[in-house]
C-alpha cells in the first residue's frame, strides 16, 4: 500500500497534541533514534481517514507491530476486541502502570498489550528508566 501525503501542519498538530511521545507506548520520542511514524488508528483499508482524529504519533515498534490491524481476539473472552485508540478511548481505563510494566485493565488493553507487545523485557527496562528519570508521562 502506498503510503498517504499527511501535510506538515497536520502532522505537527498530531505530534504536538501527543506531546511528542508514542501514544501507545508513551516513549517519548525525543529519546529514540528513530523517528516517530504517523499512525492511521483505523488503517485505510479499514475505511479509515487521513484527518486527526484518526492519527496516532507512534513509535516505530508499536507502528510495526500494529501495522494495519484493528483488532485481535481476546484470550481471556475468546471475542474480538478493538485495540485501544488514543483518540476515542480513556488510557486509565484500558491500562495501568505496575511499576514498569502495562498491566491490562479491558479487553482492548489485554489485546493491544498483546499484539504491540508492550511488555517486552526490553519495552520495560526502557520504561523502567524513564521512570526512575521521570522522563514518562502517564495520559490523564
Amino acid at each position: 500500500m502506498s503510503s498517504t501525503y499527511i501535510s506538515v501542519a497536520l502532522r505537527q498538530q498530531v505530534y504536538l497534541r501527543a506531546d511528542g511521545c508514542c501514544e501507545y507506548c508513551l516513549m517519548p520520542e525525543q529519546l529514540s533514534l528513530v523517528s516517530y511514524a504517523i499512525d492511521h488508528i483505523i488503517a485505510q483499508k479499514h475505511g479509515g481517514q487521513t484527518q486527526s482524529d484518526n492519527l496516532a504519533l507512534s513509535c516505530a515498534m508499536c507502528n510495526r507491530y500494529k501495522g494495519s490491524d484493528i483488532a485481535s481476539i481476546d484470550f481471556d473472552t475468546g471475542e474480538l476486541s478493538a485495540f485501544y485508540n488514543p483518540r476515542t478511548d480513556s488510557w486509565t481505563e484500558h491500562f495501568t502502570l505496575t511499576g514498569a510494566v502495562f498491566s491490562p485493565l479491558s479487553a482492548k488493553g489485554r489485546v493491544t498489550a498483546r499484539i504491540l507487545k508492550l511488555n517486552r523485557v526490553e519495552r520495560i527496562a526502557e520504561r523502567k528508566l524513564l521512570t526512575e528519570a521521570d522522563l514518562l508521562k502517564l495520559p490523564g
